[in-house]
Order: C-alpha cells, then structure tokens, then sequence
C-alpha cells in the first residue's frame, strides 16, 4: 500500500490533549472554570477573561455548518480528494473550528446543516471531521 503524503498536524504544548482525545474517538474543546467560555483552538488562558483555569472537557460533537467551500483546484498532497468541502462548523458549545465535511456529495452541502463529528485515520493521528448528522424520524 502506497504511504499518504498529505501532511499531519504536529501537537504542540498547548494541543497535545486535543491530539490525544482525537486518538482516543473524543473531541475535546476547553471550558473556563472562571467566565464559563467555551474555548477552541487550544490555549493557556481563556480568550474571553485571561484566566489560566480552563479544562478539557468532551464535547457533544455535534453542530452545524456556520460556512464553507468547495475546493476543486488543491495542492498536490489533496489532488486526489477533489472535489471536497472544507468548512468553517460551529459546535453546539459555541465554538468553531475548521474541517472537511465527508460521507457526502459536495453539492448537499449547505450552510445551517446539521453535522457530527467522525475521525479519520491518518497514519497514527485521528482527524476530526464532520458527516451529515444522523437525524431522527418524526413521529
């Protein structure tokens, strides 16, 4: 089987928990012990009021699709994958965080939809990306 050269996140100090939670099938995002914020991308201090007490916490996974595009022209580690969506998802905790949105035509895509959190392997790092959210039926 031929090795992937597209290339993998690097954890970082601050990143690391959130690397190893997408390891682990978790997608962790940080909390304000002090304000309450939501905080995502990983930091040291909150954003909203600078407090160091911030914690990981699981989050649900779940939100939708705030914005995004369809990349149909990439570099050549993406040549592959095109056409495919990368976007801007606001989690129901508040927070946005960029990805792919997979498991769908490009053309379903639409701003508002409801989507979930899945990981895609890549080598020994999970990615976290997003699929059309499973809804349920109406009664």
């Amino acid at each position: 089987m031929m090795e992937s050269n597209k290339p993998i996140p690097i954890a970082d100090g601050d990143s690391v928990a959130f690397w190893k939670g997408c390891n682990e099938g978790k997608l962790l995002i940080q909390h304000c012990q002090d304000c309450g914020s939501y905080i995502f991308y990983p930091r040291i201090v909150c954003p909203g009021c600078m407090s160091d007490h911030v914690e990981w916490i699981e989050s649900k996974g779940k939100g939708k699709v705030y914005s995004y595009t369809v990349v149909r022209r990439s570099p050549l580690a993406f040549s592959d994958d095109v056409p495919y969506v990368v976007a801007m998802v606001e989690l129901e905790e508040g927070v946005r965080m960029l990805s792919n949105i997979i498991h769908c035509s490009v053309d379903e895509v639409c701003c508002d939809m409801p989507v979930e959190v899945v990981f895609e392997k890549r080598g020994e790092t999970a990615l976290p990306m997003f699929q059309l959210a499973a809804t349920l039926p109406t009664e």
